[in-house]
């Protein structure tokens, strides 16, 4: 009975002196509060070791708790020493309990507010309490997007009082407390320059060269490094030095990202670490399971930045789980799982899939930055997926002004290169066309013919901004201080300049001066035509053989005077009968044969890419006959004669005219 008293007289004295020590904080600013606290009388309560007072009284109340539980006392002949070690045990115990329902406790505040005021009315706080208080603190206002704490929370007295206790402490916290602390106060933007943080680090840098920290505290210790001095620093090798010798088997699956991060920190440095980078990259491949929608999106970005293009069987695993987790994947990590896929030249149908079933109906909620990614990829791997296309039109319809420049070009593209028309193209291009007479100058040069060129390719000509393209102005800007304009620029001028006169007559307006024009569209560097699959041409040159009897009755690879190359050309009479291709003066028709092997063709099927529909659409208003032989028909024919026969029936066809 006398125990109990006595435990109550001490806790009203202590809660006395506590709210005393606290209420003179609350006019003392953040970098004079030390003082408040090493003066006053209670100031024990903010140091690591519980109060003299609480260490009876936690005795007295376990005593009378084992009690109440039916455990019978110690009989009183029992050496003292036994009765020492039992209370020993029996205090961590309850130690280790009441850590446990302290950071329970602070897991379910949701605002820094309640944080503050429940530490407030404590009377002793865990070894690594005040750290994982301001853990907890910045966990919680890191939601408002800002990662920076509010003035009121670096003025609020208990703040103060946890960061006292860190500096203060510090020699004596332990390493997950002292990384915790450090962790903390660096997200949440606390001054790197204040005593706080300066004695913080100086702290880890002391035990860091003692060799005392395992790996998840040097992981922790190396991103906040990260963030608070520069990534080159001497403390950030030291840490990567050691990790270097640590056994991988220690790395837990949050220790190997924390890596990546720390790495992709100082790219600059690969070559140095790519032995190590390698290891865990190996690594890494048996923890993708049990990576979270996050971690996969960051560990795909750091792969990219690191250039990790050796890691191609973790990039597919990785791959393969983000199929799964696409419907809980942010904007920005979809962004950034596409921006790997595209840099490592990943393809995956089950991705394709999932991003089908997804994107169309997320699609006006993402950011715009993703939705131009996401056509980007289909446009990279030559994807024709009707859904997302689809969606992505109406989102640029519905919300065309949150686009730049630049995503409007990435967004509008693969329209053209994969030749495929939206049910609403007349309101996209509508939309398109007045986004560029507001915003013309806005666009950069070669991103604005590259975006024309790709309408032009899908018979959406930009009649009214050719006479501003062909201008010497433009021209001018368009090569820059470059002494030549660059080969690609010249050919999609060319191109929009032969499709002004083919497919534009009435467009009166300047031409493009033959300076900038080129005599071929097939070149090795900046094609815009995709060369003949060099099987399937070689095949039907022995089909020709055979149907025609002869080589001169037939040319390839013919340029002609319109830049385009034919793969193969043959020459008619008036009456449709075959000519030696040297009789240039009886010819009659031209017939142009497209030996359209797969790559002509979107990967997902049989459509026809633009620059080849382009192509073939320009060679019939020039008069050409022509004639597709793509390689889906020819694989299904099984012997020679099919072929010889397959190809008598394109040339031979009622359609052609031509005559044997």
């Amino acid at each position: 009975m006398a125990l109990v008293t006595l435990r109550r007289n001490l806790s009203h004295l202590c809660d006395f002196r506590i709210q005393g020590a606290l209420a003179a904080l609350k006019s003392q600013p953040v970098s004079h509060f030390h003082k408040a606290f090493r003066e006053h009388p209670c100031y024990w309560f903010f140091s690591l070791q519980p109060a003299p007072s609480r260490v009876r009284s936690h005795h007295a109340c376990c005593k009378n708790f084992h009690s109440e539980n039916g455990n019978e006392p110690q009989p009183v002949g029992q050496p003292a020493s036994s009765r020492v070690h039992d209370w020993d045990r029996l205090e961590q115990n309850i130690k280790h309990m009441d850590e446990q329902v302290f950071y329970r406790r602070l897991n379910d505040f949701s605002s820094s507010e309640e944080v503050l005021s429940f530490v407030g009315t404590l009377e002793t706080l865990p070894d690594a309490g005040a750290a994982g208080a301001l853990q907890r603190i910045w966990e919680v206002e890191k939601k408002d997007g800002t990662g920076r704490l509010p003035e009121e929370i670096l003025e609020n007295h208990v703040f103060k009082a946890l960061c006292f206790r860190c500096e203060r402490e510090s020699p004596n916290l332990t390493n997950a407390a002292l990384v915790t602390a450090v962790q903390a106060l660096t997200l949440a933007r606390v001054d790197p320059q204040g005593s706080l943080l300066e004695n913080l680090v100086a702290e880890c840098q002391n035990r860091l060269q003692k060799g005392g920290l395992e790996v998840h505290h040097l992981c922790i210790l190396g991103e906040s490094l990260i963030k608070l001095r520069d990534p080159s620093c001497v403390m950030l090798e030291q840490i990567i030095g050691q990790l270097q010798g640590e056994e991988l088997e220690k790395f837990s699956p949050e220790d190997i990202m924390a890596l990546y991060r720390i790495l992709q920190a100082c790219p600059e440095k690969v070559d140095q670490y790519q032995t190590f980078l390698s290891k865990i990259n190996r690594l890494s491949l048996s923890v993708v399971y049990s990576l979270s929608p996050k971690s996969i999106s960051q560990l795909l970005s750091a792969l990219v930045t690191l250039d990790q293009t050796q890691a191609l069987p973790l990039v597919i695993k990785l791959g393969k789980y983000a199929v799964r987790h696409i419907p809980r994947f942010t904007s920005e990590e979809l962004g950034n799982v596409l921006e790997a896929f595209i840099y490592f030249g990943h393809n995956d149908r089950f991705f394709m899939k999932a991003l089908e079933q997804h994107v169309p109906a997320l699609c006006l909620a993402l950011k715009p930055e993703v939705v131009s990614k996401i056509t980007k990829y289909c446009s990279t791997k030559l994807i024709l997926s009707k859904p997302i296309l689809n969606a992505v039109a109406e989102s640029f319809v519905c919300q065309s002004e949150k686009f730049s420049p630049c995503q409007i070009s990435e967004l509008i593209e693969p329209f053209g290169k994969l030749n495929y028309l939206p049910p609403n193209a007349p309101a996209l291009f509508r939309k398109l066309e007045n986004t560029l007479f507001t915003h013309f100058s806005h666009f950069p040069p070669k991103m604005l013919l590259k975006l024309l060129h790709s309408c032009s390719l899908i018979e959406r000509h930009p009649v009214n901004f050719m006479a501003k393209i062909f201008s010497p102005y433009f021209l001018q800007q368009l090569q820059g201080q470059e002494p030549y304009l660059d080969r690609l620029s010249r050919a999609q001028l060319t191109q929009l300049s032969l499709t002004s006169i083919l497919e534009c007559p009435f467009y009166k307006g300047p031409r493009l001066l033959p300076k900038y024009q080129v005599k071929s569209f097939l070149t090795p560097c900046c094609s815009l035509e995709t060369p003949v699959d060099f099987q399937l041409y070689k095949s039907v040159m022995i089909g020709l053989l055979d149907l025609l009897g002869a080589r001169p009755y037939f040319a390839s690879k013919v340029l002609t005077p319109y830049c385009y190359t034919i793969d193969v050309e043959i020459k008619l009479d008036e009456e449709g009968f075959v000519l030696p291709f040297t009789a240039d003066d009886d010819a009659h028709k031209r017939v142009a044969l497209c030996i359209d092997g797969p790559k002509r063709f979107c990967f997902n099927g049989t459509n026809l890419l633009g620059k080849e529909a382009i192509k073939q659409r320009h060679l019939r208003l020039l008069g050409y006959e022509v004639v597709q032989i793509p390689y889906h028909e020819t694989e299904m024919l099984k012997s020679r004669l099919e072929l010889v026969e397959y190809l008598q029936r394109k040339l031979f066809s009622q359609n052609t005219g031509v005559q044997w």
